[in-house]
């Protein structure tokens, strides 16, 4: 029963859970604007997405708590926590200084992610409403 509501909410979960990531991406982005030689990076949302659903779900890491734990699996510099690839945002207008962060892109970007998001939490928000009508028998 609970590996049903897994599979009915996975792909929301997953989408919501790379979108929070993107996000913190966008925001490093926006807060590196005037870093000498910073790189911008963001994610292929749509390839993640596929790739994550492919591997059953958002992998969160590990934490621990007490030294007997595992320690949690070092990650890749150009990647997020599950695995996804960071690419490099393409130059839309050189600095002399190296800086690739277009600041209009970048908060087109970070608004557009953050809509999208709060869209996924209403069809979050939806799918429970469905399942507690269900539950109630449509009282």
């Amino acid at each position: 029963m609970l590996g049903k509501l897994d599979d009915y909410m996975r792909f929301n979960e997953t989408a919501l859970s790379l979108r929070s990531q993107r996000q913190t991406v966008l925001a490093s982005n926006i807060a590196n604007a005037d870093t000498p030689n910073y790189k911008a990076r963001d994610v292929d949302f749509t390839a993640a997405l596929q790739g994550a659903m492919a591997r059953g779900g958002p992998n969160q890491p590990l934490k621990t708590t007490a030294q007997q734990h595992f320690p949690v699996p070092q990650q890749a510099a150009g990647a997020l926590a599950d695995g996804t690839p960071l690419q490099y945002r393409g130059i839309v207008q050189g600095a002399v200084d190296g800086n690739t962060v277009d600041m209009d892109v970048e908060r087109n970007q970070f608004a557009d992610n953050a809509l999208r998001y709060e869209a996924g939490i209403t069809l979050i928000n939806a799918q429970i409403k469905g399942l507690m009508a269900a539950i109630q028998g449509g009282q």
